[in-house]
């Protein structure tokens, strides 16, 4: 880890998770792909109460939440360790997506009666959530344009609308929903975010989307939902009429810390497993796959990439504490692509270090670049980014956008 990001709590903490992750965690994986999901719940909720009594529960958040108070940059090198168990880590320590994001928004900007009645059970572990934003008929990089709808009648909202890739859905208990309720106002002003219990009359689990041909379970799924006539209380709305775009990207800019801090780790896991097996693979007696060149080059290029990618995220998580997101879009947009495109570069010369076993099982490198190929999607197209930060740019330079 990079000595000028580690705090003083930090020193102490770092070694001690990651000395749990290791001992803990790492060694239920080789059994992953054919362990039942349900069995793998059951047994990770032993070392979710072994957090716990740790006192390591929900260190993302504030103490006044029942977190430890980590700044973003100190809980980022957290999830950094925790990556190093790529299936297991963040749900066993309550920080994965989409129910981190969720929990950070909801216990910034939702009501005391929302934080009773649906964070603190998200917070203890006992539910999870979903983030239902993105829709088949309108294009996920433009999330001004929505079909969903919430109207007003009394003290109710009803919500009718088409979602898909609601990441988590698969046994959450509630949705958090970007729906219309201002159509008439500027486009950033026309939605608004609302928490749906999911077994509310009308919410409809469609189905698990396959992504790549696998459907995904539980926290690792994503679903296709229909909402007709979902009644909800006024009460459930987070904010205020017209909030959803703005709390949408309160809740991507710390979200896209998490997620490229994440990927870092993954690219450590796939770098340890490649340098392995480029020192342990003998192709002729004496002489080992790490003595060739084009091994040795994949080796140097991932381990200056990795290095690169930590301090661009760290260096922006440290800015967002100081200075606030949106004091920081050119920053996140930037760590966006460059990390997304990192961790799949250093996952794809792993899986071709190993040859024809990297597209098997026998390693979990096929299926980490077969998750991981969202990364250029989720949370927006490395295409958009780069088109936000180049515009960003060019106005300082005195160009104008276009009409």
């Amino acid at each position: 880890m990079e000595a000028i990001f580690v705090t003083e709590r930090l020193k102490t903490l770092l070694p001690e998770i990651k000395a749990f992750v290791e001992a803990e965690l790492i060694p239920l994986e080789s059994e992953h792909t054919t362990r039942p999901f349900k069995a793998t719940e059951k047994l990770l909720a032993t070392k979710r109460a072994m957090v716990k009594e740790k006192g390591w529960w929900n260190l993302h958040l504030p103490v006044s939440e029942g977190g430890m108070g980590l700044t973003l940059c100190e809980f980022g090198q957290v999830s950094e360790i925790l990556s190093l168990s790529p299936y297991y880590g963040q749900y066993t320590f309550n920080a994965q997506p989409p129910d981190i994001g969720n929990t950070e928004m909801i216990a910034r900007f939702a009501s005391e009666d929302i934080k009773r009645k649906y964070l603190h059970p998200l917070l203890e572990g006992q539910i999870r959530s979903c983030f239902s934003m993105t829709e088949p008929e309108f294009a996920g990089s433009n999330p001004t344009r929505l079909g969903t709808t919430a109207v007003r009648q009394g003290d109710q909202y009803i919500i009718n609308g088409h979602k898909w890739f609601t990441s988590s859905a698969d046994g959450a208990s509630f949705a958090v929903v970007m729906a219309v309720t201002n159509p008439d106002a500027a486009p950033h002003e026309r939605a608004s975010m609302f928490i749906v219990p999911t077994d509310t009359p009308g919410f409809e689990f469609v189905r698990n989307i396959p992504v790549f041909g696998e459907a995904g379970e539980g926290w690792a799924s994503h679903a296709e939902i229909r909402y007709t006539n979902c009644c909800i209380p006024v009460s459930n709305i987070i904010g205020t009429e017209g909030s959803g775009f703005k709390l949408a990207q309160e809740r991507l800019g710390p979200g896209r810390i998490h997620h490229c801090m994440r990927w870092v780790g993954i690219a450590e896991k796939a770098f340890d497993l490649m340098c392995k097996r480029a020192a342990t693979r003998e192709i002729k007696e004496g002489e080992m796959l790490g003595h060739q060149q084009f091994i040795q080059g994949f080796i140097a290029e991932s381990r200056v990439e990795i290095d690169a990618a930590r301090l661009l995220v760290l260096r922006t998580a440290h800015n967002i504490d100081l200075y606030g997101a949106a004091a920081n879009r050119d920053q996140i947009a930037g760590i966006k692509f460059f990390v997304a495109n990192m961790v799949l570069k250093v996952l794809d010369r792993a899986i071709q270090v190993h040859g024809a076993m990297g597209l098997s099982d026998e390693t979990m490198l096929a299926n980490l670049f077969q998750h991981e190929r969202g990364a250029r999607i989720w949370d927006g197209a490395d295409e958009v980014h780069k088109q936000s930060l180049a515009l960003s740019i060019l106005k300082k330079y005195g160009m104008s956008r276009k009409m």
